[in-house]
């Protein structure tokens, strides 16, 4: 254990500054039916960027364009009717405009972004913030405050989608260390051989045992983070670092499909020296397992404001 919160600790003082992301999209963070339309319409004005546009798409829908919520709100894009009637556009120019259908829910999406951003454009404060404040609460509630209103269903909606935006983005500069690595490593390694246990939470029903996303989630938990149940949707709960560089602590994931984040099926705690601790099959225990396999995926830096952004259920 000393020796790997001693890497932690090392590898974390040679980082400067926090990542801030960009337009480009992360390596599979969009399904690849959905990557050129994003990252296409995710630049249609200064307001919005690709990430931002995908962060609003995974929060209403989860990719799912099929989806319909109880205030019949529909589509990838959680149009409701009477406002897809007014906002919806031909996005693939096939001469209709349908509301399931993703090429031209997306563009609608951005279309109606950059309009609420053209309405609070001389608002005060940040316009990305206050376009988003007024997708959720209207443009006039937004004028009116002089900027995001004292509304707490807003302000968390902005807080949200400005988070999940980072998981989404290709970073452009280092990202900071995880201040609660060190502790979810230590829980990890207090596991290391106990028996695999598929859909196991490590409580006293499942024996104590653990499977791979149960283990990565009762580390975190450890330390105070609250990860999703299921490995897929653990991938947002922060910004991905590069292979070179990772830090103990940050999740590893693996994919039979590489450009798409929807399809991980793996997940482990990296603890340095290319090595993770999970928890790999069934009839085997948690254990060091090397990463560098043709199914890594990539991986994500957890942070506290990460995972509070992640959609319930996605």
């Amino acid at each position: 254990m000393l020796l790997v919160v001693g890497v932690y600790i090392v590898a974390g003082n040679l980082v400067n500054g926090v990542g801030k992301g960009g337009v480009g999209l992360a390596k599979g963070s969009v399904p690849g039916a959905y990557k050129a339309l994003v990252q296409k319409w995710g630049n249609l004005c200064p307001a919005l960027n690709p990430a931002l546009l995908a962060a609003q798409l995974y929060q209403e829908s989860g990719w799912d364009p099929d989806v319909v919520s109880h205030a019949d709100a529909r589509g990838i894009a959680q149009f409701i009717p009477s406002t897809w009637a007014t906002h919806g556009v031909d996005g693939d120019g096939d001469g209709d405009r349908d509301i399931w259908d993703p090429n031209d829910a997306i563009p609608s999406a951005a279309s109606y972004d950059c309009e609420l951003a053209k309405y609070v454009k001389d608002v005060p404060g940040d316009t990305t913030d206050n376009m988003l404040a007024a997708y959720n609460a209207g443009a006039y509630r937004v004028i009116r405050a002089g900027g995001v209103p004292a509304i707490t269903e807003t302000q968390n909606y902005v807080t949200r989608i400005r988070s999940l935006e980072k998981s989404f983005a290709a970073p452009t500069t280092r990202i900071d260390p995880s201040k609660q690595a060190a502790g979810a490593i230590y829980y990890a390694q207090k596991k290391l051989g106990t028996l695999y246990l598929w859909g196991g939470d490590g409580t006293a029903e499942d024996g104590g045992r653990f499977d791979c996303s149960g283990l990565t989630k009762a580390a975190y938990e450890s330390v105070g983070i609250s990860l999703p149940r299921v490995a897929n949707d653990q991938w947002n709960a922060g910004p991905h670092p590069a292979r070179d560089e990772l830090l103990p602590g940050d999740l590893v994931f693996f994919s039979d499909d590489l450009n798409n984040s929807r399809a991980i099926r793996h997940v482990g705690i990296y603890v340095g020296g290319g090595y993770m601790i999970d928890a790999p099959r069934t009839g085997a225990v948690i254990r060091f397992d090397p990463i560098d396999t043709p199914d890594y995926f990539g991986a994500t830096r957890v942070t506290e404001d990460g995972a509070k952004a992640l959609p319930t259920t996605v």
